[in-house]
């Protein structure tokens, strides 16, 4: 069908210099996760180490997209894919390329209640092939609370000397106290909170059988102790309370906690792990970062 057409790419070109990667970004593709299909984008590409070559066959690197949407996303996968593109492309192209932007759904338990809803988690899959060396990064985003220690300690502060102004002249009796405590003039602060987001870039072991977006999602989730909510009645909102109030933890400490927790995954061989607290005391953002490398 094709044999009359001219095909441009395969002449040569003017300006023999090679490059380092040339392909596609923002493909819409269909990935199976989980046994479900998941809408993603995809970034292919290779590659072009022939200088005197004018260009590459994209339409060959779209087309082997297409094995995404009927087998489970895996590494395997990924290495079979990465090796056709560059079967597609001998004596070409040395190293090819896949970047996968999706949203992970998960259904989410309330604290208390039976409640549960669903939470997005954006994730990114990254793979590299090159002289049949598979290299594979795992980006996750999750958000979470974190309340301010130093801010904590203020309000506590302020709550002691207003008990001192109320009770210095008079007995203390039990249930005074505590209808005191239930006062909006008992509490006089509270510490500011801010919905903060753990942004984490993780090096996966090729040699995995598959990705375990939920599990590493609840195991960072864990290390935190509070992640959003979805759906909550009264209770489940008085737990979450709780929750930030016994789980007080600056940016530092919220980096240091994943980066504990991601050190027990043996299939993470490194790793970069960023927190963002959108302060609620200020303009700008609280950040921290870490990383670890297996030697």
């Amino acid at each position: 069908m094709t044999a009359l057409l001219p095909d441009i790419a395969c002449q040569s070109t003017r300006l023999p210099i090679p490059l380092d990667w040339v392909g596609m970004q923002g493909i819409a593709v269909a990935l199976q996760i989980t046994g479900e299909r998941v809408a993603a984008y995809a970034d292919a590409g290779v590659s072009l180490d022939e200088a005197e070559a004018r260009g590459i066959h994209m339409s060959r690197l779209y087309l082997a997209l297409d094995v995404l949407a009927d087998a489970e996303l895996s590494p395997t996968l990924l290495r079979d894919l990465l090796t056709q593109f560059l079967r597609s492309h001998a004596q070409l192209s040395r190293r090819a390329n896949l970047a996968l932007r999706f949203e992970l759904l998960l259904r989410r338990p309330a604290l208390v209640s039976p409640l549960n809803g669903w939470k997005r988690y954006p994730c990114e899959v990254h793979a590299q092939l090159e002289d049949d060396a598979l290299q594979l990064e795992l980006r996750l985003s999750l958000p979470y609370s974190a309340t301010c220690p130093c801010s904590a300690a203020l309000a506590r502060q302020l709550i002691q000397e207003r008990f001192d102004a109320d009770f210095a002249a008079s007995p203390l009796k039990a249930s005074e106290v505590r209808a005191w405590l239930g006062s909006p003039q008992g509490i006089v602060a509270t510490p500011h909170s801010q919905r903060s987001e753990a942004q984490l870039t993780l090096q996966l072991d090729p040699t995995a059988q598959a990705f375990a977006f939920s599990e590493l999602i609840d195991h960072a989730e864990d290390a935190l102790g509070t992640a959003v909510q979805t759906a909550v009645k009264r209770a489940d909102e008085q737990a979450f309370a709780l929750a930030n109030g016994q789980n007080l933890m600056f940016c530092e400490d919220a980096a240091r906690r994943l980066h504990r927790a991601l050190l027990q995954r043996n299939e993470v061989s490194g790793f970069e792990v960023r927190v963002v607290h959108a302060e609620s005391l200020h303009a700008h953002d609280a950040v921290a970062v870490s990383r670890w490398r297996r030697d």
